[in-house]
């Protein structure tokens, strides 16, 4: 049987789908290619500075990313930033898994921006010390306040950096003044570690209880309640409202016992339901007064000045860190102290002062 030849308007119907198909593969090239491409930090700057959502997102990347060709780019978006930079108030939140952080962020967020306040929420991750990976998923959380144009959400991982916070959330904390936000919202991890990190970085720090569940009881240790300058129970609703008022007066009762802080503020405890959208107006009318009493006496510049020195050591900290472990002798030499200290032939510390002795005669 002889084989049907195609006819020629089959033949250019099906030259045009392989025309378009080849055009679609050319896009997508072009695309992939495009996004590939790093805009120079003036350009980033202009985009920060017209409060431009991506080019801050792809500034706060660039800030965050291990590659040493970055760096210097990096410093120098940082640097064109801190002389742009606008008043705003940084807020720190903190609280255990479950407390609401997410849910009380949203909240709060969205009350600001009715008020025309803009806000940034800069949200750290827990990151896995086996993979290595985060779920990176307060987005999701918050999805209403994600869509709000007068927010900006970001999301990052927390790495290997304690205190709850990103390595590197300090300089994205300028990148978003640069840009214009009035009040930035940095949540923290809240998974057990030293929060000192995010004090160091905030005017006002809060922290999220929960009652009903023995976290009174938890929540009355000294380091946490002294940084504190409110305490907000929150899911004070339903059956949970009564149990609520009793952690209320029990955490008053905790402050007495601890001493004044420096600004001579008295911490507050407040009750709230972030779900129900209850104590929201509260909770920022503290924070005002918190920020009309701290400027008063000159306290809240201090504040910001002696956090600038514990960056400064902090990021000294960071680089020599990393000048250590980037040394390709080094990354060699301490796989070899690594076996020997398996093998018992050499004490960790002894393995690290011949380290450091070593680095220390190549710098």
């Amino acid at each position: 049987m002889k084989k049907k030849q195609p006819t020629k308007s089959a033949l250019r119907e099906n030259e045009g789908v392989s025309n378009q198909e080849a055009t679609s593969k050319d896009a997508i090239l072009q695309l992939k290619k495009k996004r590939l491409e790093q805009p120079s930090a003036a350009t980033l700057l202009k985009g920060i500075l017209n409060r431009n959502t991506a080019a801050l997102s792809q500034g706060i990347t660039l800030i965050e990313s291990h590659s040493p060709t970055h760096k210097e780019k990096a410093h120098t978006l940082i640097q064109s930033c801190l002389e742009h930079q606008k008043p705003s108030i940084r807020i720190g939140i903190t609280g255990v898994p479950g407390v609401g952080k997410s849910t009380f962020i949203e909240a709060l967020g969205t009350y600001l921006t009715e008020l025309g306040l803009e806000v940034a929420v800069l949200a750290v991750d827990p990151t896995s010390t086996l993979s290595k990976g985060s779920i990176l998923g307060d987005k999701t959380r918050m999805d209403t306040l994600v869509k709000n144009p007068k927010a900006f959400i970001r999301p990052s991982a927390a790495g290997d950096a304690l205190g709850g916070v990103a390595r590197h959330t300090r300089e994205t904390i300028t990148l978003c003044e640069a840009a214009g936000y009035d009040v930035i919202l940095i949540e923290t991890v809240g998974v057990g570690q030293s929060e000192t990190a995010v004090h160091s970085m905030v005017d006002f720090f809060l922290l999220l209880k929960l009652a009903g569940a023995g976290d009174e009881l938890q929540g009355i240790k000294r380091g946490i309640i002294e940084m504190a300058d409110a305490i907000i129970i929150n899911k004070a609703d339903g059956n949970n409202l009564t149990a609520a008022k009793l952690a209320k007066v029990e955490f008053n009762r905790a402050l007495h016992l601890y001493p004044a802080k420096a600004s001579n503020w008295i911490p507050k405890v407040l009750l709230c339901s972030a779900l129900e959208n209850k104590g929201i107006d509260d909770a920022w009318t503290l924070i005002s007064d918190y920020v009309d009493h701290a400027n008063k006496d000159g306290y809240f510049i201090k504040k910001r000045q002696e956090q600038n020195t514990f960056w400064l050591l902090q990021s000294i900290e960071n680089q020599l860190k990393d000048q250590f472990f980037q040394d390709e002798v080094i990354a060699k030499e301490l796989k070899t102290q690594m076996a020997l200290i398996t093998a018992n032939k050499r004490s960790p510390f002894a393995a690290a002062e011949y380290l450091l002795t070593l680095h220390k005669t190549r710098t």
